[in-house]
């Protein structure tokens, strides 16, 4: 445990003082410490979190009548609306015209003769709005004053507290065998400082998928989960690094939620803050490393077999001037202390927010894939929760849709999500479109049908036809377009621009075809083989 003397309490006042709402991950990792009997004090120091705001959450978990440990197994845009119901954070406009203003007075104060009270005289003047004097100084010493001294004991570590993890500057390789390529692979190293106890394990890269593996493996090596992980400030582990409030991979902190432990990073550029690890990282550079220069492997598979025993060997080696090993040490001191392993194992989460489409779909452009959501919240942003196997997607802390996940270009939709002109239009086939036609008219109907049957076109290709029909139909009188159905039908002309064609006639349309079907009655019946008979017209 550090131990903090004189502290200056205005370095940790961050920004949530501004009103920046705290990520849900932050709020569980509260939850976590509490739970384990950490005051509200050593929170806020752990985390980075104003006192005050550590207070607030405290207070609301403790009313909300879920319950801690129930929130905690909520799903992050669950918890974020009970929590805050999506309120935007509060922000100072008097800090906005500070902060412009902020390099001018750094460079006023190297001045001799100038003074805070003089430069706030001057600022008050040209913002009469602005902060008072006391406000003014508190500030500018964010930026300006150098902290004040502080006493750092040393550090004494508790059995089952913290698990010091980094990666190893050098590299291990192995060979491929169908390429003979020499395949690098970065190599995680981890101890318990309290009895030195090691692990180390071989992985493709430093990439998150690969960490959070990495950190999983080790954990299952320990038998256990410490209390808190501490690592060093990659990208993997720590999104934005510093001193006092350092951004934590999601990832992780989700990884830290299933698993029961808290994510505290080391200070950046302070190696001494896991000292021990970097310690670790040395022997096994002696006892893994040098021990396999001269062998060569095919896999990582087998890599990691090699490294597992070296590093084996390692801890049941006698420490100097001890009378045990590390793993002695570790089982009769630390091991019994761990939390017990989560029955389950932890399955990465990502979150984004996207905006529904007016295919009632958001566009997940990681798997290059949609997904579709009730069409009324068309237009809305909604955040979604996506693991290897699920998309879930939520609104104002409510899920209303759920998906399993697929990679690669294409539709995943549910019919009920879909409006009713969404369903029809999808839902065309030949019957569609005859049921519909016999509907308005038994001559559309069998124009139809004839239509879908003159050729060994697949119907697809009619339906833009049919489509174009029906809305003619719409627009024609009815017996103008009857009368063109049925001359369509006569000359067994099945297309839409024939009708087009025919009703632009018009009342002349309708008049040859009545003076075409007078002739036909009149005319006498012949043998005449060149002369059409009247079953031509029927």
């Amino acid at each position: 445990m550090i131990y903090f003397c004189g502290l200056n309490q205005s370095l940790l006042k961050r920004k949530d003082m501004a009103g920046t709402i705290t990520a849900m991950s932050k709020i569980k990792q509260i939850i976590q410490l509490h739970k384990a009997g950490i005051s509200n004090r050593s929170i806020a120091i752990q985390l980075g979190i104003n006192k005050e705001t550590v207070n607030n959450y405290i207070r609301k978990l403790k009313e909300d009548p879920f319950g801690m440990d129930s929130l905690l197994k909520l799903d992050e845009p669950v918890l974020e609306h009970r929590l805050s119901a999506g309120s935007p954070a509060y922000t100072d406009i008097r800090f906005e015209e500070f902060r412009q203003l902020l390099p001018y007075f750094e460079k006023e104060l190297k001045r001799k003769h100038v003074t805070r009270h003089l430069l706030w005289q001057e600022y008050i003047a040209q913002h009469p709005g602005g902060y008072r004097y006391t406000q003014f100084c508190y500030h500018l010493s964010q930026y300006d004053l150098k902290p004040e001294p502080t006493t750092i004991l040393a550090d004494t570590y508790i059995p089952g507290e913290k698990l010091f993890v980094d990666f190893a500057g050098d590299t291990l390789a192995y060979v491929d065998r169908e390429t003979g390529e020499m395949v690098k692979v970065q190599v995680f190293v981890a101890c318990l400082p309290c009895t030195d106890y090691s692990y180390a394990i071989c992985v493709p890269s430093q990439r998150s998928e690969d960490f959070i593996y990495a950190i999983e493996q080790c954990l299952l090596s320990f038998g256990g989960v410490p209390r808190i992980l501490v690592p060093d400030n990659l990208k993997a582990a720590v999104i934005k690094s510093d001193r006092y409030e350092p951004q934590i991979n999601h990832t992780l902190e989700d990884m830290g939620n299933h698993y029961g432990f808290v994510v505290i990073p080391a200070r950046p550029r302070k190696p001494k803050d896991k000292s021990l690890v970097e310690d670790q990282v040395r022997l096994i550079y002696r006892r893994v490393y040098a021990k396999l220069r001269n062998q060569t492997f095919f896999s990582i598979e087998e890599l990691n077999q090699a490294v597992s025993e070296k590093v084996k060997e390692h801890n049941q080696t006698r420490m100097q001037q001890r009378t045990y090993s590390r793993e002695e040490h570790f089982l009769a001191e630390e091991k019994e202390t761990l939390k017990p392993l989560p029955a389950t194992r932890f399955e990465m989460k990502c979150y984004t927010e996207l905006q529904v489409s007016p295919n009632c779909c958001v566009y997940l452009g990681r798997d290059k894939h949609y997904y579709s959501v009730p069409y009324q919240h068309i237009g809305r942003k909604v955040k979604v929760m996506y693991t290897r196997t699920l998309v879930k997607i939520y609104l104002d802390g409510e899920i209303i849709a759920s998906h399993s996940r697929k990679i690669g270009f294409g539709y995943t939709t549910q019919q009920a999500h879909l409006a009713s002109n969404s369903n029809a239009y999808k839902e065309r086939s030949p019957a569609y479109y005859i049921n519909r036609s016999k509907q308005v008219s038994s001559i559309l109907g069998t124009f139809m049908e004839n239509m879908f049957s003159s050729t060994a076109t697949p119907p697809e290709f009619h339906y833009k036809s049919c489509d174009g029909i029906l809305q003619l139909q719409r627009k024609t009188p009815p017996d103008i377009f009857e009368c063109a159905c049925r001359i369509a039908l006569e000359n067994k002309a099945y297309k839409y621009g024939t009708l087009v064609n025919l009703i632009r006639k018009g009342k002349t349309l309708m008049d040859e075809y009545e003076e075409c079907m007078m002739n036909n009655n009149n005319r006498v019946s012949d043998n005449h083989e060149n002369i059409r008979g009247a079953e031509y017209y029927k």
